[in-house]
């Protein structure tokens, strides 16, 4: 069976005066049709420039250096910008953090779906409205064809997330990227949203990349997980797996910091120190510093990606090597 993505040894830099950054450093990760796939890590760890790197959406002076993405059998990381564009947004699709940002405050719902699909299709404006429509009946959105007439600012935050979704499946994408879909929504939206996802996902068949800090949300809707820090990934797997039983440290440390509800009153458990800048990253596993099991070896070599059995992934550490032998 064809992956529907592989991305293959991707780095990512960025160009500055001082010379070039390196944002994300050596990723691998691949996703079945219709397989849900979390990228998790504190701010800083690469997850949106991994996502925008799927569909070369990174800006100057950010590129591609090395490595390649496969998308349903193509390679697309070189592609030119026209024949992206029959990919971006069409057969793969990205719903961003903000929904305040992705919509245009001057146009209505109507318009601005209806152009997603004119863009992508040959049809003509009333199968574009029929198509609006249809999609937002299914997100569950309460007097569809009130909410085409009227503008962002009139709906509320959860409402104009299930609108970005919906326009996120008009085109009937085979990937979904979302990156922080519910970071600017309270708890009990959020909770709606990411059900509304799972649905959709496991309904059609869609594969997902939710990209989130909140292993939580994780937990309840990836099958695999793939853990960054500092541009690289660190630890991946079966989600469930990892959840019990971290094997890196950094996961451990991320897993120990959610609330408990057996710990009641009890303070949450803390990372010491900061995620490195990218442009001062220590020499070694970047989580050297931070890390309570750091060994010699750590602070001088990068550790490789070692077989995980445990999680029936791989886990990045010296530490796990040593338990092996």
């Amino acid at each position: 069976m064809t992956k529907l993505l592989q991305v293959n040894d991707l780095v990512v830099k960025f160009g500055l005066r001082a010379g070039d950054l390196t944002a994300l450093n050596g990723i691998t990760f691949s996703l079945d049709p219709g397989e849900r796939m979390g990228l998790v890590g504190e701010s800083g760890a690469g997850k949106s420039v991994a996502g925008f790197s799927v569909i070369n959406l990174i800006g100057k002076p950010g590129f591609i250096a090395s490595g390649n993405v496969v998308f349903e059998g193509e390679e697309i990381s070189s592609l030119p910008l026209e024949k992206m564009r029959d990919i971006r947004g069409n057969r793969i699709s990205m719903i961003f953090q903000d929904p305040m940002m992705t919509l245009n405050p001057v146009l209505t719902v109507g318009t601005q779906m209806m152009e997603t699909v004119l863009a992508h299709k040959k049809v003509s404006r009333a199968e574009a409205r029929e198509t609006a429509l249809e999609n937002l009946r299914k997100v569950y959105i309460p007097s569809p064809e009130k909410r085409l007439e009227q503008y962002p600012h009139e709906l509320s935050g959860g409402m104009r997330q299930r609108i970005v979704i919906a326009t996120s499946l008009i085109t009937n994408p085979s990937l979904i990227i979302a990156d922080e879909p519910t970071t600017a929504l309270d708890v009990t939206i959020q909770a709606e949203i990411m059900d509304l996802l799972l649905e959709l996902c496991e309904k059609e068949r869609k594969g997902l990349i939710l990209i989130t800090h909140d292993l939580g949300v994780v937990s309840q809707v990836t099958r695999k997980i793939a853990v960054m820090y500092a541009g690289r990934i660190i630890e991946k797997g079966e989600t469930d797996k990892i959840v019990r039983n971290p094997q890196h440290p950094y996961t451990r440390g991320l897993i120990a910091a959610l609330p408990q509800t057996e710990q009641r009153g009890k303070r949450l458990a803390q990372i010491p120190g900061m995620m490195p800048n990218l442009t001062s990253i220590p020499p070694g596993c970047a989580f050297n510093p931070r890390c309570p099991h750091a060994m010699d070896i750590c602070r001088t070599r990068e550790p490789e990606m070692f077989p995980c059995p445990e999680t029936g992934g791989e886990t990045a550490c010296f530490l796990l090597d040593q338990e092996r032998k």
